[in-house]
């Protein structure tokens, strides 16, 4: 299982997702006030941070894209079932920026001053994308020389 390429793959996407979930995806700034935006939500950047609006949205899909990153590793017998696994969770990921674009046009609206810096965190869903991508490839492959061989007997 592990000497397959493919399971590196998902075993990194598994990493980078969970390193989604402390890590902060961006900065905003309201007037004089800054927060900051994780998985969890928008907290204040104070000693003592309170959430503000929370994303709880977000936070489900990224444990969602982990977990299923981890259960297609498992599932290395059932090669066609991993490929569309892995195609549900490229889904996925396009949704995640998709629900974050949301909540910052929606918080765009509610603030009239808003300012948005964007972190490293943020692209770890399209290097995610890239490796699911090369892992469906590769278990494609598989899936290719075991029916080839197969074909001989």
């Amino acid at each position: 299982m592990l000497q397959r390429i493919q399971t590196v793959y998902l075993l990194i996407i598994v990493a980078l997702t969970v390193a989604i979930l402390f890590l902060p995806l961006a900065v905003l700034q309201a007037g004089d006030q800054f927060f900051t935006f994780d998985a969890t939500g928008i907290s204040t950047m104070a000693a003592q941070p309170e959430l503000v609006y929370p994303t709880w949205g977000l936070l489900a899909l990224v444990v969602v894209i982990s977990l299923l990153a981890l259960l297609t590793i498992f599932l290395f017998k059932k090669r066609l079932l991993q490929i569309r696994l892995c195609i549900f969770n490229a889904i996925l990921m396009l949704g995640f920026y998709g629900l974050f674009a949301f909540f910052c046009w929606n918080l765009k609206g509610q603030t009239e001053i808003f300012s948005l810096s964007l972190k490293i965190a943020l692209s770890f869903p399209l290097i995610s994308l890239i490796l699911d991508y090369l892992a469906i490839r590769n278990i494609g492959a598989d899936e290719a020389l075991v029916r080839s061989l197969d074909r001989l007997r």
